[in-house]
């Protein structure tokens, strides 16, 4: 899998959420090598706190898709994902994580807390992080909200 590509998708859909007022932060889902949906934050446009990139990705892989089991999708993410993202991982039963930059307030896999491949839950994630790391960190360094 091309994780150079794939990550230069979510970070130009996370222009696109800089230039809407959201913080700088975007998702896009991969099945079979292909992109089945791509997504920002939409937090602040939605007043929904749960709208982060991954759940939005996440609901658009499912709508398109027509199945919430979403096993054989690659989600690749700009910002390492939160509790409440990599819980929807979890429930989805994604198969695998990419993200560019760690989250070092509430990283949730791996960084703060390591909820992907915790030993105590009945799944786990493949977790691979620093894929254009320098690119996501420019971006967040650019926005006042992140």
């Amino acid at each position: 899998m091309n994780y150079e590509l794939f990550m230069g998708e979510a970070l130009a859909e996370a222009e696109q959420a800089m230039e809407r007022g959201e913080r700088p932060i975007a998702a896009v889902a991969v099945v079979d090598e292909a992109m089945v949906a791509r997504a920002h934050e939409r937090v602040e446009s939605t007043n929904d706190p749960t709208a982060h990139a991954v759940v939005v990705a996440l609901r658009e892989a499912a709508r398109r898709l027509g199945r919430g089991r979403l096993a054989d999708a690659t989600i690749f993410t700009t910002h390492e994902p939160c509790a409440m993202c990599v819980g929807a991982l979890l429930a989805s039963d994604v198969e695998a994580l990419v993200f560019a930059v760690e989250d070092t307030r509430e990283g949730a896999a791996g960084t703060i807390l390591q909820l992907a491949q915790h030993p105590g839950l009945p799944r786990r994630i493949k977790v691979v992080s620093g894929i254009r790391r320098d690119e996501a960190e420019a971006l967040l360094a650019g926005s006042p909200s992140a």
